[in-house]
């Protein structure tokens, strides 16, 4: 042993006497077994950790310079606006870390929307996983509020009007609703308050929040072990020396595989940010270039993308029922369409854990749902018109439906024997 290794190794030690660096590596790398048999859609996780990663260092490096002041200046453009377009135009390199930011975020809901879809293939949320899932949509949650805090701190046409509706809603919750939505704003209307009091939610409180919980995720994930495309439990099967038959060491393979789509995923971001930045309309709206009118409402009001499936269930509930107005109707079912999810591992009651042993009935089921949730996405960002609301009331059947009769449909269906052991 050379002198130099002997002293990195004594560094090495006396680290470990302090801190678990060894021990933490071999917890959860090269000595954490995942099942030998991952495919695709075991690359959204790692990738969304790789997005997480790239909005906290841009959005570091855009808090720089932004200023969240909605005050006019003196060329009577809000002082939030403009210093976007300052980012935009004078800053070195600000041009590119704004739309990295802005790509990020829709790249953010793309690799969790992918990496949710995977959990309904492959039971993911099934026991004994069930407070990983719970982790990981309290993430979405939190991703959520993100998005829509930080949508109007460019102070634009569209940021404005979009928080204004999205404000407003909270003001159809019986009792509190008024209270919330003054709470919200910081004012009675939305304005200088409203930019500040969303500026420190966006770049302080749901961040904590959010690294928390994937760390918890993670630690949560680590301790019972990765779900794989079979649905078999790895552990189950393990040689004398406690290693599963069916597994391989997280590191090099995964590490590397997990290299290769982050590769491929930088590639496909690269194009969008250099090409693309707009995404055709759908991550950075035309009138968000347009300087925050309080006087001067949009034709049309739509939140981003991927608000849209939840919006159009909102749209989708026009009568009232109770003695409540629609609108309120239409915020519970906006919000059921997202905390219904945290129900999955007992509604789900089928004997097998993944689709390729599920039967004609869920596979059925689940194509309908994914279809139903394509749409809602595509109707939101459409002017409603009673055919589109009818559709979108249809649609939004389906969506609940998908949940609520799991119990019945996913216990009835016609399953496949699992193997043994996991087929690769």
């Amino acid at each position: 042993m050379s002198a130099m290794t002997a002293k990195l190794q004594g560094l090495l030690d006396w680290v470990d006497e302090r801190f678990p660096a060894t021990s933490g590596w071999k917890a959860h790398l090269s000595e954490y077994y995942a099942p030998k048999n991952f495919n695709f859609w075991y690359f959204f996780g790692s990738l969304a950790l790789v997005v997480l990663v790239n909005q906290i260092l841009t959005g570091i490096l855009l808090t720089m310079h932004y200023k969240p002041d909605a005050t006019l200046n003196g060329s009577g453009v809000p002082v939030a606006f403009a210093s976007v377009e300052y980012i935009m135009r004078d800053v070195p390199w600000g041009w590119l870390i704004r739309y990295m930011h802005s790509t990020g975020a829709s790249a953010f809901f793309v690799v969790v929307y992918l990496h949710m879809f995977r959990g309904l293939l492959y039971g993911s949320h099934r026991k004994p996983r069930e407070l990983i899932w719970i982790f990981g949509m309290l993430i979405f949650l939190m991703l959520m509020a993100e998005a829509f805090f930080g949508y109007l701190l460019p102070w634009g046409q569209m940021s404005f009007w979009g928080a204004q509706v999205i404000v407003n809603m909270f003001s159809a919750i019986p009792l509190i609703g008024p209270d919330l939505s003054l709470w919200l704003r910081g004012d009675f209307v939305v304005g200088d308050a409203t930019l500040n009091r969303f500026f420190a939610f966006h770049v302080i409180a749901v961040p904590l929040v959010l690294v928390g919980l994937v760390a918890a995720h993670l630690i949560a994930l680590h301790e019972v072990g990765s779900n794989n495309p079979d649905g078999i439990e790895i552990k189950k099967n393990k040689d004398a020396k406690g290693i599963p038959l069916d597994g391989i060491p997280f590191h090099p393979y995964y590490t590397v595989k997990d290299i290769v789509g982050v590769v491929v995923f930088l590639m496909v971001c690269s194009v969008v940010i250099f090409f693309m930045p707009e995404g055709g309309g759908y991550f950075l709206e035309s009138n968000n270039f347009i300087p925050a009118n309080p006087f001067q409402t949009p034709a049309h009001i739509a939140p981003v993308w991927y608000f849209t499936p939840y919006y159009s269930v909102l749209r989708s509930i026009t009568y009232p029922l109770f003695g409540l107005e629609a609108k309120f109707w239409g915020v519970v079912g906006m919000g059921a369409a997202v905390v219904i999810f945290f129900l999955l591992p007992w509604l789900d009651r089928s004997p097998v854990k993944s689709i390729r042993y599920k039967g004609p009935v869920y596979k059925t089921a689940l194509a309908l749902f994914v279809i139903a949730f394509g749409t809602l996405g595509y109707l939101g960002v459409l002017p409603p018109t009673p055919v589109r609301t009818l559709v979108g009331q249809i649609c939004s059947v389906v969506y609940f439906a998908f949940f609520i009769l799991m119990p019945i449909y996913s216990k009835l269906d016609k399953c496949k024997q699992e193997p043994e052991r996991v087929t690769g």
